[in-house]
C-alpha cells in the first residue's frame, strides 16, 4: 500500500534567492579569482564565456555566493478558514537573516512542521543553506541535519524530484511546471537571472523578497496539484 501524502499543515514550503558574494569581478582578491577560474571552467567552456563575465553565475555556488532572501509559506486553518501564509527573511547581512531563519526553524520544528519542501531543494536550496550556515558559523537546525540518515528518513520534499518519476536526468523549472499544471502565475516582475543585478546594482532587496514570496506561492500550489489537492485560491493567500 502506498504511503499517504503528508498533512499539508506539517509542511514548511521554502525558496531561497542567492547572489554573487561581491558586486563585481574587480573587487575580488587574486586568490578568489584563481579559485573561481578553476570552479567555473566547465561552465565557461560550455557557454563560451570570458572569465570576468562568468562571475554573474557565482551566486549558484555556496562557496562564491550568499543568501539574500528566504521565503517560507505554510497552511493554517483558523477562524477565517484555510489560509496559505507567506513571509520572508531578508537582510543586507547574510549572517543576520540566516540566524533569524535558523531561530525560526528551531521554534517550529515538530510543532507544527516536520517537513521542508522546495523545488529542486535536494540539489540546491537545502545544501546551499547548510553550507552558508556553516560558513557563517551558525549551527544547523534539526530539519537540515541529515548526515547519516537513510533516504526515507530525510525530512525533505522536492517537487522537481516528485515530477521526475524516477527519470533522474530530467530537469523542469518551477515556472514550467506551474504552467503545465495550470497553476496561476502571480510573478510579473523579475526572473531568477536578474536577482543579482537587482541586489547589487538597484539595491532593491524588497523587490527580491516579493519575487521570492511569489515563488513560494507557486511552489505550494504545485505541491498541491502533484498530491491531488486543489490549488489554494488567491483570496486564501496572506502575505505577512
Amino acid at each position: 500500500m502506498a504511503e499517504p501524502s503528508p498533512n499539508l499543515h506539517e509542511i514548511l514550503f521554502l525558496d531561497i534567492e542567492t547572489v554573487p558574494g561581491s558586486p563585481d569581478w574587480n573587487v575580488l582578491s587574486e586568490r578568489v579569482r584563481e579559485l573561481w577560474e578553476d570552479k567555473s571552467a566547465f561552465y565557461r567552456e560550455r557557454h563560451g564565456l570570458e572569465l570576468e563575465e562568468s562571475y554573474d553565475r557565482a551566486g549558484i555556488y555556496a562557496e562564491f555566493g550568499k543568501v539574500v532572501c528566504i521565503g517560507v509559506g505554510y497552511f493554517h486553518r483558523g477562524r477565517e478558514g484555510e489560509q496559505l501564509r507567506i513571509t520572508s527573511f531578508h537582510h543586507e547581512q547574510e549572517e543576520v537573516l540566516l540566524k533569524e531563519f535558523a531561530d525560526f526553524l528551531h521554534r517550529v520544528t515538530g510543532n507544527p512542521f516536520r517537513l521542508l519542501c522546495a523545488h529542486n531543494g535536494k540539489e540546491f536550496d537545502f545544501p546551499y543553506l547548510c553550507r552558508r550556515l556553516i560558513i557563517q558559523g551558525i549551527g544547523l537546525p534539526r530539519m537540515l541535519r541529515i548526515a547519516g540518515m537513510k533516504p526515507w528518513e530525510v525530512p525533505h520534499l522536492d517537487t522537481m524530484d516528485m515530477w521526475k518519476f524516477g527519470d533522474y536526468k530530467h530537469f523542469t523549472s518551477l515556472t514550467l511546471l506551474a504552467e503545465v499544471l495550470g497553476v496561476p502565475d502571480s510573478k510579473d516582475d523579475i526572473n531568477g537571472s536578474q536577482v543579482g543585478q537587482v541586489y547589487w546594482k538597484e539595491q532593491d532587496l524588497d523587490r527580491i523578497a516579493r519575487y521570492c514570496e511569489k515563488d513560494v506561492l507557486a511552489l505550494a500550489r504545485v505541491y498541491q496539484r502533484l498530491t491531488g489537492h486543489a490549488a489554494v485560491a488567491d483570496d486564501q493567500v496572506v502575505f505577512a
